[in-house]
């Protein structure tokens, strides 16, 4: 039995991690559990100057608020785990939330977050540095899922030749063996114009025969950056995204964006990201 994470913010509930993480986890048997990250030092509040009484005063009252507001949102994760029969388990974690997710992330599966999620009261656009950190670090695949949720009706493979690619679309097929029975495109694009073959097209081909028997290929020329946005935007069958490698040296990713940041920017569809 797999092991799937649905990681919450408990004091910005997101209804649409705990449905698709439901929706897999019911399709494939998996064991569901919802990790709320209780961090100690983020509230909803914020303290502005008082004198010593005063200030305690506003801070208890804050806190019970926000445990009241994580309660409130485990309870609605149980609720519907338990309407839709699952396998389950919470766990609260009170440390430092990016750490108590990498750590929890070893011991699991697949991790689903929303791509929204930041654990900072200031508004970030997508990915926020939260995201960016569980992309490169975590120990398991994870699936960033935008905050509406839409039943998945379609699989997008990205394949660029590289391993990291292909590691990533292995790893979507192992964990995820129903997702194989849906729609499926490979999607391709190479910069040489005069290349219209996938990468080791010979061996690519063979591979998914093996797992996407049933796939369609698209090949375009130019620059992956722009013709994958352009190709995949503005669709109206709900789509599942698959790609790879996410790692990159912290200086890298503090100043580079990547094609899942574009994807996650422009897009709003669910990725499923694997790195090697």
């Amino acid at each position: 039995m797999k092991k799937i994470i649905a990681a919450f913010d408990g004091l910005k509930y997101s209804p649409s991690t705990a449905h698709y993480a439901i929706q897999l986890a019911k399709a494939s048997g998996a064991h569901l559990v919802g990790i709320f990250l209780d961090d100690f030092t983020y509230h909803s509040y914020h303290l502005t100057k008082a004198n010593y009484r005063q200030l305690l005063k506003n801070k208890l009252e804050g806190d019970e608020k926000d445990q009241l507001t994580r309660r409130r949102s485990a309870e609605l994760f149980e609720k519907a785990c338990q309407e839709a029969g699952l396998n389950y388990a919470i766990h609260h974690d009170y440390s430092l939330a990016i750490q108590e997710l990498m750590h929890e992330s070893i011991y699991a599966d697949l991790i689903v977050v929303d791509k929204n999620e930041s654990f900072n009261k200031q508004k970030e656009e997508p990915p926020a540095n939260f995201i960016r950190y569980i992309l490169a670090d975590a120990e398991c695949p994870v699936l960033i899922v935008p905050s509406n949720f839409k039943p998945i009706e379609k699989t997008i493979l990205l394949y660029d030749g590289s391993p990291s690619s292909v590691f990533a679309i292995k790893m979507f097929s192992y964990l995820l063996p129903d997702l194989k029975t849906l729609p499926t495109e490979v999607v391709s694009v190479r910069e040489d114009d005069l290349n219209r073959h996938l990468p080791d097209n010979h061996l690519m081909k063979e591979f998914m025969k093996r797992h996407f028997p049933e796939a369609d290929y698209k090949v375009m020329q130019g620059s992956p950056e722009a013709l994958i946005v352009e190709y995949l935007k503005n669709r109206k069958q709900n789509e599942v995204l698959v790609l790879g490698a996410y790692q990159r040296s912290i200086v890298s990713r503090l100043f580079k964006a990547s094609m899942a940041d574009r994807l996650m920017l422009q897009l709003k569809t669910p990725l499923f990201i694997a790195h090697r």
